[in-house]
């Protein structure tokens, strides 16, 4: 399933990463125009088209729980849970950063501060399953096509295009970090976020 299972060679690796935080953007943008009927032009922390949250948890479910693709409950469940986790712990890394974090679910039923929410864990189970059992070897094989005539140029052009673009998001952030912009944040949270760093 994953070649050599730790074993991926770095650029490799590289051209399923940016698939997955390609894929992540498209089904974020997705779920947002549909909930807002509005459309949506980004949906991820940097300018290009890509949620790395999403290959940073691709990853991580496939390595982790790679071993476990026999059972479909567990999958699901393991998913779930490291899932909302990660979400949770993202969200905790960027409001003390940035002052505010990139969703907000506190319109759904069984929210936890608007930063994960039951229908969000769900879907992250689902999608566990989904990435081990049906995705990962669809994109591996789109990936092999092209991998050993100019896979690993992809990889480095993306990989430059991205630090880049990641650096000057990242300053960009810091410099609004005491301006709660976020059309989800109420004064409420504003004040909480604000009181939380300082």
């Amino acid at each position: 399933m994953i070649r050599n299972y730790l074993g991926m060679d770095f650029c490799y690796f590289l051209n399923c990463f940016f698939i997955y935080s390609f894929l992540g953007y498209v089904f974020e943008c997705i779920v947002l125009s549909f909930q807002t009927h509005t459309p949506v032009t980004n949906r991820g922390f940097v300018r290009s088209p890509f949620c790395t949250i999403y290959g940073v948890g691709a990853f991580g479910a496939l390595y982790l729980l790679a071993p476990l693709a026999h059972s479909y409950l567990q999958l699901f469940v393991i998913g779930a849970v490291a899932a909302t986790l990660l979400e949770a712990v993202t969200a905790k890394i960027m409001t003390k950063l940035f002052g505010y974090f990139w969703w907000d679910y506190k319109n759904r039923p069984f929210n936890y501060r608007g930063v994960i929410c039951l229908e969000s864990t769900l879907c992250w189970g689902a999608l566990t399953v989904c990435l081990v059992v049906l995705l990962h070897p669809f994109i591996e094989s789109i990936v092999d096509v092209y991998y050993d005539r100019f896979g690993k140029i992809i990889a480095i052009v993306m990989l430059i295009i991205y630090c880049v673009d990641f650096s000057t998001s990242f300053y960009r952030a810091l410099g609004d970090k005491y301006r709660y912009i976020s059309d989800c944040t109420s004064e409420e949270d504003e004040e909480q976020l604000y009181e939380s760093l300082n």
